[in-house]
């Protein structure tokens, strides 16, 4: 799946995890999608955003997840009414300020 990051999200993963950015991206959807699957709901996606003009990514990956997770995150993204690559990028600037929050080290 292409994964595209902002500068900000970018910034936070090299901060937070040490620069990896597939590990970063993975580990963030992991947690975003294991909380949807405990029945836990995760922050929705916030709406002020929705339909504004997008810039240009600072970096674009190719991430996989196994079919299960992106089959997750596509009805997430359905439900949430939003594009599955903007549902990837919000799971990585949640799981930052979760990070951030706890003052946890790098788990990268």
């Amino acid at each position: 799946m292409k994964v595209s990051l902002g500068e900000f999200a970018c910034a936070g993963i090299r901060a937070q995890m040490g620069g990896d950015f597939t590990a970063g991206v993975e580990t963030a959807v992991l947690h975003y999608t294991g909380k949807i699957k405990a029945g836990r709901p995760p922050i929705e996606m916030p709406r002020f955003n929705s339909g504004s003009e997008k810039r240009a990514p600072e970096l674009v990956l190719d991430v996989r997840f196994a079919p299960e997770v992106e089959e997750l995150l596509k009805q997430e993204a359905s439900r949430q009414e939003a594009p599955v690559e903007e549902l990837v990028e919000h799971a990585v600037l949640v799981y930052l300020a979760q990070l951030d929050f706890l003052g946890a080290p790098p788990s990268i």
